[in-house]
């Protein structure tokens, strides 16, 4: 799967996109598991907004 993102973000309209890799603690356990997630650039700061809620 990395190679699809890394090949997709090589070309021109890959550019637009940012990853976010947030990091969640489980209620349970008490570990960290990292969520990733592709979003448009301009909704970066949104996207990071809204995790933090």
């Amino acid at each position: 799967m990395a190679k699809k993102v890394v090949a997709t973000l090589k070309t021109a309209t890959g550019k637009d996109w940012a990853k976010i890799i947030r990091a969640v603690r489980s209620e349970k356990t008490g570990a960290y598991t990292f969520k990733e997630e592709m979003v448009p650039v301009d909704k970066v700061q949104e996207a990071l907004a809204n995790s933090s809620k």
